[in-house]
């Protein structure tokens, strides 16, 4: 079963220029992934330090690999110094 995913990312404004590259840079190695079908990373029009990720993934195992790789990991690190929140995820279904 597909998995679509959406992660709402704040990032701090003085950090987010840093938290950009680091979010382009997982586009560029997540669109690799075989169980990748869709990675698109959105930036706010009227907050700038808004990035919304839209995935969609062939198979939760996809997504678990793919949560495993050193450049998602390498995200993990900025999330408690420079994002404003935790990411919110929401992994959807089509109905």
């Amino acid at each position: 079963m597909k998995i679509y995913l959406t992660a709402v990312i704040k990032a701090k404004e003085e950090y987010r220029a840093e938290v950009l590259e680091v979010l382009q840079n997982m586009v560029k190695e997540t669109v690799k992934e075989e169980a990748n079908e869709l990675y698109t990373l959105h930036q706010g029009i009227e907050d700038k330090n808004q990035f919304v990720f839209y995935e969609i993934w062939k198979s939760s195992e996809g997504l678990a690999q793919h949560n495993e790789q050193p450049y998602i990991k390498a995200f993990g690190e900025l999330v408690d110094e420079k994002l404003q929140e935790q990411p919110q995820i929401y992994l959807t279904e089509i109905i």
